[in-house]
């Protein structure tokens, strides 16, 4: 089981003056900025990962790129963790807040600056929403692609922390593909500018780096996005199964094709059980499995593929295919795919999102794997995932309430991504690190790469106040969980399969 934060888990931040520092950020923010009072910043305990909680010792929410200039100048002075937070929408603990530190909430820069339809860049603060994106560049005919199932409600800034991908993803990439340049804080208020709106730049690939980073190295403040003009057309389809095994065939057989959807998206029985209640996306509820799946481009060559696609799910022994008859069913279909996660709550009080890529081949053996971790630890897993680049999404199901059962459903997830990495995957495709998976990076990476990552790290942030004990575990941490390094999907394990 995950250790939760404790303030005595690291004895540099162990002397810190909680009052001096709500002093000092009063001096540089407006008094309604700083919140000190525990009920006041309950709000900010927790990220998406519900299960892991802790209060900071004091909430700050800046206007301006100037004011986080401000409150990180103060906390590389008096030596406290500071760590960023968007929506909270992200689900591996990223924006837990560290005890004794700085919660730097960044919802007020929520502007979208400018939007180039000729150059098709949005120029947007990191609080604006995913969607809002989308939603101010349609009437220039354009459209941001990432689409996260939060999008309606996660952040840019946050999309660029985690690299979030979404059901779009395989054919449009996840975010660093789709972002152009950043501006950014050090933990000293020096301002960065990486990236530009030209189709290269000298030196380092720091954006990149940036992307997916976590909120370890720097503060973003700015983002230029890419955009992309709307398709003509998207069409799509759902196709069930009697047997899992099946659909996971499918789906190699669509990308042997050479077809490359702009969504494929799997969900089991339970997810499509509880989905269909939730949303009444009109998905067939006695299927063991079924695939989602959409193409978009001309009008001719759209239904062309998807005829194809259809043809292949046919032959891999799906049960029926259903063509989404107008625009208002297409969107159905993903309703009930976006509403996955929620829809849990009508089958359990409590789920764990794991977020694990395998190689694609894999797919049918990793999940007859996966139901046998679920009936050997008690806890029911609904699957939904993005099939076509083999990231997966087990739902583990338990009640926190009973005794126990966290403890278990950890287990179980750490089993599970232990899976993945011994099939040649890794243990996160679009979620991060944060603190939930920071074992797990122990049997991911040897120690010298783990030391090339804390390098890294201390290049940008020497001291270690930028979101300290996320994404990039210590050596000693490794030697204490016991992890075995895996590397090119070989492994020791002994209950992990062999294919």
């Amino acid at each position: 089981m995950l250790d939760r934060f404790d303030p005595g888990l690291d004895p540099q931040f162990a002397a810190i003056d909680a009052a001096r520092l709500a002093r000092r950020l009063a001096e540089v923010l407006p008094p309604e900025a700083v919140i000190r009072s525990a009920e006041s910043m309950r709000p900010y305990e927790s990220d998406g990962l519900a299960a892991y909680r802790s209060l900071p010792a004091v909430v700050v929410l800046p206007a301006d790129a100037g004011e986080i200039a401000a409150v990180l100048r103060i906390c590389a002075e008096l030596g406290a963790p500071v760590v960023a937070r968007g929506a909270g929408t992200g689900l591996s603990g990223g924006a837990l807040p560290f005890p004794g530190g700085v919660l730097l909430g960044l919802g007020k820069l929520d502007r979208i600056l400018a939007i180039d339809p000729e150059a098709r860049t949005a120029r947007v603060q990191p609080g604006v929403r995913n969607l809002a994106i989308s939603e101010a560049a349609r009437r220039f005919g354009l459209f941001y692609a990432p689409d996260p199932s939060s999008q309606l409600a996660c952040s840019i800034g946050g999309n660029v922390a985690e690299n979030a991908g979404g059901v779009h993803c395989l054919k449009y990439g996840l975010t660093v593909h789709n972002i152009l340049a950043l501006e950014a804080l050090t933990i000293e208020g020096e301002r960065l500018v990486i990236g530009s709106q030209a189709p290269d730049a000298p030196g380092f690939d720091l954006m990149a780096l940036m992307t997916g980073s976590e909120g370890l190295l720097a503060v973003i403040t700015e983002i230029t996005v890419r955009l992309l003009p709307l398709p003509e057309q998207a069409c799509a389809l759902l196709a069930a199964f009697a047997e899992v095994g099946d659909a996971g065939r499918a789906v190699a057989e669509i990308i042997a094709a050479g077809i490359t959807p702009a969504g494929l998206e799997m969900m089991d029985a339970l997810a499509v059980e509880a989905a269909e209640t939730y949303a009444h996306a009109g998905y067939p509820t006695g299927a063991a499995a079924i695939l989602i799946c959409e193409c978009d481009g001309a009008l001719a060559d759209a239904r062309e593929e998807l005829e194809h696609v259809a043809a292949l799910c046919r032959a891999a022994g799906a049960a029926s295919v259903q063509f989404a008859a107008d625009e208002a069913e297409r969107l159905r279909f993903w309703a009930g795919r976006k509403a996955a996660f929620p829809a849990m709550g009508r089958l359990a009080p409590d789920y764990y999102c794991m977020d694990g890529t395998i190689p694609r081949r894999r797919l049918p053996q990793v999940l007859q794997r996966i139901a046998a971790l679920s009936r050997q630890h008690g806890l029911a897993v609904a699957n939904v995932f993005h099939a076509g680049d083999g990231n997966l999404h087990p739902l583990i199901l338990y009640d926190a309430a009973r005794p126990g059962d966290l403890a278990r459903a950890e287990r179980l997830g750490g089993e599970i991504l232990e899976l993945c990495v011994g099939v040649g995957g890794t243990i996160t495709g679009e979620h991060g690190v944060g603190r939930e998976k920071i074992n797990q990076m122990c049997m991911q990476f040897s120690p010298d790469e783990i030391s090339a990552f804390a390098a890294i790290k201390a290049a940008f942030d020497p001291a270690g106040l930028l979101n300290p004990g996320k994404a990039i575990p210590s050596l000693a941490r490794c030697a204490e969980f016991g992890a075995m390094h895996v590397h090119g999907g070989k492994t020791a394990f002994a209950d992990l399969p062999r294919f």
